[in-house]
């Protein structure tokens, strides 16, 4: 058996990791990547499309939402630092030939807390294991010094075609 070539890239912008785009890219910073871990940043927004009728008049973010956060953060992770791609382009959605980062299974969630609107929550994210192209992460949001969700899931790299339904 061959093993795959991996590369790591290194983006001055969060949407060079990911091909999402504003209103869903959710990801606002990236704090530090490191070999097996990422941390990022999510400012609620005010008036976001998912708490404009969640709970009207006590908007919170939705936790599938918050799973998002943490995907998308262990998305970033996975082309940063285990990319099967030499050359890697978000901008163009027909430059690469996988799809970094796809989920296919979520563990577990626990939600501890809520996040509002204003609230900035800081994600870290750690990489479990790695079996081939499937990922297993664990994930800690924080508001403040607070938890507000910790979850375990995973992530795949599929081939592009697939996820075009090519």
């Amino acid at each position: 058996m061959i093993a795959k070539a991996i590369f790591q890239h290194r983006f001055a912008n969060v949407e060079d990791y990911l091909h999402h785009r504003s209103p869903y890219l959710l990801v606002h910073e990236i704090v530090d990547i490191a070999d097996r871990s990422i941390r990022t940043r999510h400012v609620v927004p005010d008036d976001n499309f998912f708490t404009q009728g969640h709970f009207p008049g006590a908007p919170i973010m939705p936790g599938a939402m918050m799973q998002e956060v943490s995907t998308q953060s262990a998305g970033i992770l996975i082309a940063a630092n285990f990319n099967p791609m030499e050359s890697f382009d978000t901008h163009d959605p027909f430059h690469n030939e996988y799809a970094l980062g796809v989920l296919v299974k979520v563990k577990q969630a626990r939600y501890r807390g809520f996040a509002r609107p204003g609230d900035v929550l800081d994600v870290y994210v750690e990489l479990s294991e790695q079996f081939g192209d499937v990922f297993d992460f664990a994930c800690t949001i924080r508001r403040e010094e607070t938890v507000v969700m910790q979850n375990h899931f995973q992530l795949m790299n599929i081939k592009s075609s697939l996820l075009q339904g090519k």
